[in-house]
């Protein structure tokens, strides 16, 4: 059997010729391929205003940095997440807080976060994982009563929708996208972050160039400490080829995950993803648990050797030894612990055919049989 992986990009003819047209122009960088991505991206979610960076651990970066966090300030989250939303508090001196999951969508437990708020506290960071929404209308009512801001990171989440609402046209103060490969759509690497308040626009610019602005008369002046975290006219003329077919992309996820229920409706070893009502998930990932731990680790190497690429994610951020150091080591939280002892990413992508699935699901019933 050909192997399969557990995410892959989907590339046709009009995104490379979209590509080459940008390659045939004057402008490869800081042109008008870039304004163009950014208003389809923003206009398509519902947000006012959207920056393109160089990739999405640079946008939560930049977001975190617009909104004022800084040194001795506290962000909630999720540990059941990928590195970068944490890490990027740890770059401005800020501490990430770690908030118990929920064990149906496995996104950050709205009534855990209330005990996490300190005075330090400065931002909730919900995180949309593998495309479902988190419950934004706990945590949004929590941040204003609170009197905090929300940083919605949505890496896995664009296409998504909750209660008929875009991810992206809520009322938080800032929303993170990413476009790796592996997403609902891709520019190579890439990223973007929308907003609605012009204030939080103007700061990101800034911010992604250097914090070098024009004066007066043109000339370049830079006015507070930025970054280089532009992305380029080729990721975005690819990201707005892609943009074009986001559509077609969440049908044919949905179909893979449609497939994959039918295939393992009567194995009672292992617990499917729920999508609950009202929210629309994007199906970034496709990730199973095993009723009994002690399965876990075995139904993964056993469906590696078959040449399926299985994966974790993530491994708990307080679980990484860098986090480890810094103090998280005895941190346990019962929902997330569970999970990650539990869970198993299966593969999910839009070249994915019906025999893939197929396979996979006999080779998981056939462990279960031995």
């Amino acid at each position: 059997m050909k192997y399969i992986p557990y995410g892959r990009q989907n590339i046709d003819e009009n995104d490379i010729r979209s590509v080459v047209t940008v390659l045939r122009s004057a402008w490869l960088t800081q042109g008008p391929s870039i304004d163009s991505f950014e208003k389809k991206v923003a206009r398509y979610v519902g947000a006012r205003y959207g920056v393109a960076v160089a990739n999405g651990t640079c946008a939560l970066h930049l977001a975190y940095l617009a909104a004022g966090i800084g040194k001795g300030d506290e962000i909630i989250t999720t540990p059941n997440t990928f590195v970068a939303t944490a890490n990027a508090a740890l770059y401005l001196g800020a501490r990430p807080v770690f908030c118990d999951i929920r064990l149906d969508t496995y996104n950050i437990d709205p009534d855990e976060i209330e005990k996490k708020i300190t005075p330090k506290t400065k931002a909730i960071v919900p995180v949309h994982f593998a495309g479902h929404p988190c419950d934004m209308n706990k945590i949004l009512r929590i941040a204003k009563k609170h009197k905090l801001l929300v940083i919605e990171d949505a890496a896995h989440a664009l296409g998504a929708t909750y209660f008929g609402k875009r991810i992206g046209s809520l009322k938080s103060d800032m929303v993170e996208f990413s476009f790796h490969p592996v997403k609902s759509i891709t520019t190579g690497e890439g990223g973007l972050i929308t907003a609605q308040n012009p204030e939080y626009n103007e700061r990101l610019r800034l911010l992604r160039t250097h914090g070098v602005t024009k004066d007066a008369k043109g000339k370049n002046i830079m006015t507070e400490l930025g970054y280089n975290y532009r992305i380029t006219d080729l990721q975005a003329a690819l990201g707005t080829s892609q943009l074009k077919r986001l559509h077609a992309f969440a049908a044919t996820r949905r179909r893979v995950v449609n497939w994959y229920r039918s295939e393992l409706a009567t194995q009672k070893n292992i617990i499917l993803p729920q999508e609950l009502k009202g929210y629309g998930s994007s199906w970034h990932l496709f990730i199973i648990r095993t009723v009994k731990p002690a399965d876990r680790d075995g139904l993964y190497a056993f469906l590696k050797n078959k040449n399926i690429g299985v994966n974790f994610h993530y491994p708990l951020v307080y679980h990484h030894p860098y986090y480890r150091k810094l103090g998280y080591g005895k941190q346990k939280l019962p929902n997330a612990e569970i999970y990650a002892s539990t869970s198993i990413t299966l593969p999910l992508h839009t070249l994915m055919t019906r025999k893939d699935v197929r396979y996979i699901a006999r080779c998981i019933n056939s462990y279960f049989s031995i």
